[in-house]
């Protein structure tokens, strides 16, 4: 039994180049400040040789390492990173994500605030995964870049309710964003039974809820009830660049964060609110559903029915003034291109 205080789970999938990055900034940060972890990898049937490079890492890192002999798919890939895990609290990681130097400095703190703490939200920033990935080059995260943007812009860091950090202020995608929570396993492991099996195990990306965040289905069950931290200073850095998965981005954003919400409504997020972050998050409907069912290079209009989600969502101002708002700005970008 392995008596850890943070499981580091990063679930892989071929972007040996982007692992051997996070693995290192994981290094880095260890080498910096001596903290109680273990990191937990799951490879999900890479081309690659993910597992010699785990191997090298294994020297300096308490690593568990798991191999899927096949492709199972993004969401059973996640789940089983997390099986993995011993440790008190899980932080999911994606491969390309890197902890900064300081984290663990940071972290050992920050989960001793308080002891009835169940789910922490920790800011993250944004880089251009160019700036990282380099030919044949391992990334020192010593190097850096100043003045990084923040992926949430909230001031002030602070101790809540888990609802409470449903707001688009803190996080625009709802903490749909799985990569930036740190969560108490048992909770976790006594909510798996919420997800449907049949979904989960879904091989196309984001075709069902359960596939695409079954972390939604878990935290806003799970931890409902429990006491939470949002911590404003970042301790990673979220790596942006050419996603597999870019051509569903308008599916994502339209379809999938809207139905975060409902999950979280179901949980007890108070009416008023609900209403509220719906209409916040529906703010592109009309032009995604567009792209979504006429774009042949946009995808995912296969997995819903465009016209009952027009219907369903019509009580909304935000999505005529959304179309209204893509209107305007198209015609001042025509007139002052034709001048």
């Amino acid at each position: 039994m392995r008596n850890k205080i943070l499981s580091i789970c990063i679930p892989t999938y071929n972007r040996i180049d982007c692992l051997n990055n996070c693995l290192n900034s994981i290094l880095i940060a260890k080498k910096k400040f001596n903290f109680n972890f273990e990191v937990c990898v799951s490879d999900n049937g890479s081309q690659a040789d993910v597992h010699s490079l785990v191997k090298k890492y294994n020297q300096d890192l308490d690593i568990v390492f798991n191999q899927n002999e096949s492709n199972l798919g993004l969401g059973v890939n996640i789940l089983k990173s997390v099986s993995l895990a011993k440790g008190e609290f899980v932080w999911i990681l994606g491969n390309d994500d890197l902890l900064l130097p300081d984290t663990f400095f940071h972290l050992n703190k920050l989960l001793k605030i308080d002891g009835d703490i169940d789910f922490f939200y920790i800011n993250s920033f944004h880089l251009d995964s160019k700036v990282v990935l380099k030919p044949n080059q391992t990334f020192n995260t010593k190097e850096l870049p100043k003045n990084m943007e923040k992926f949430s812009l909230y001031p002030k860091s602070f101790k809540t309710n888990f609802l409470n950090l449903v707001n688009h202020k803190i996080s625009f995608d709802f903490i749909l964003g799985m990569f930036l929570a740190i969560f108490r396993k048992k909770i976790w492991d006594a909510n798996l039974f919420r997800i449907n099996q049949d979904f989960l195990k879904d091989k196309n990306v984001y075709s069902t809820f359960d596939n695409t965040a079954p972390h939604i289905i878990i935290w806003s069950s799970g931890y409902k009830n429990s006491k939470a931290y949002f911590q404003s200073e970042p301790l990673s850095v979220n790596t942006q660049g050419v996603r597999e998965w870019s051509d569903l981005y308008p599916f994502v954003e339209s379809i999938r964060i809207p139905e975060v919400l409902d999950y979280y409504r179901l949980a007890g997020l108070e009416l008023h609110k609900y209403l509220y972050f719906k209409n916040f998050a529906l703010r592109k409907l009309s032009i995604n559903l567009f792209k979504i069912y006429f774009f042949k290079n946009i995808n995912g209009s296969n997995y819903i029915n465009v016209k009952k989600h027009i219907i369903y969502n019509l009580f909304y101002p935000s999505v005529y003034l959304g179309l209204i708002y893509f209107v305007i700005r198209k015609i001042f970008k025509l007139i002052f291109k034709i001048k």
